[in-house]
């Protein structure tokens, strides 16, 4: 399926580009993503999927085919496999950036193959979630542009012998909270999906009485 999403960030063209590259610094504004490594080039990460009661965490890579900065072109291949289960996705995402009164504006084209539960519900659904994911994620990466860039300090010059200081317990890591479909779609487009469910949890109670009457 091919999806298309457009948004506006408050920076230049410039700083828009230089932001979106910086994978470590807009992770958090991807929903259900974690990202393990960036090379430059390749991600390397997983995302999480919530469908009703079941969560369907897909591992993978993403790498950068094309960075043309002079015409603020961007296109990603992203290769995704279930970690419990058969089900893939893979997604050829192309972004360009434009200025727009004083802004940015950013297009997405996605050309997104999903096969395993998630691909059940349909063009419908997807584009209709893609919609509010795109806009979560553009809000936040929104409010990281405008935050003032964190000055550098100097480093501290060591004192000889100095004491050396406990070792400070690391702070849990928080874990990421998965794409919960039913949630994202809204109501509408949630009923929609909650019946699709009732049928294939019937369907696959109706398979097991048959098999259970025939054993």
């Amino acid at each position: 399926m091919e999806l298309h999403h457009e948004f506006t960030v408050p920076v230049p063209v410039d700083d828009a580009w230089r932001a979106l590259l910086d994978v470590e610094r807009i992770a958090p504004c991807m929903p259900g993503a974690t990202v393990d490594d960036y090379d430059g080039k390749t991600v390397t990460g997983s995302v999480k999927v919530k469908v009703g009661p079941i969560t369907v965490t897909y591992r993978g890579t993403a790498v950068f085919e094309e960075q043309d900065e002079s015409a603020h072109r961007m296109v990603l291949i992203a290769n995704g496999k279930e970690t419990r289960g058969q089900g893939t996705a893979r997604a050829t995402v192309t972004g360009t950036l434009a200025e727009r009164d004083g802004g940015t504006a950013v297009s997405v084209r996605t050309d997104l193959t999903v096969t395993g539960r998630p691909a059940q519900f349909g063009r419908g659904v997807m584009a209709e979630v893609g919609d509010k994911l795109v806009g979560q994620f553009a809000e936040c990466l929104a409010r990281r542009l405008e935050e003032p860039a964190e000055p550098t300090e100097p480093a501290e010059p060591v004192e000889p012998f100095q004491a050396v200081q406990p070792v400070q317990p690391v702070q849990p890591v928080q874990p990421v909270e998965p794409i919960d479909l039913l949630r994202t779609a809204g109501p509408p487009v949630a009923k929609r999906v909650a019946v699709a469910l009732a049928t294939a949890v019937l369907a696959l109670v109706f398979v097991r009485i048959r098999r259970h009457r025939h054993a």
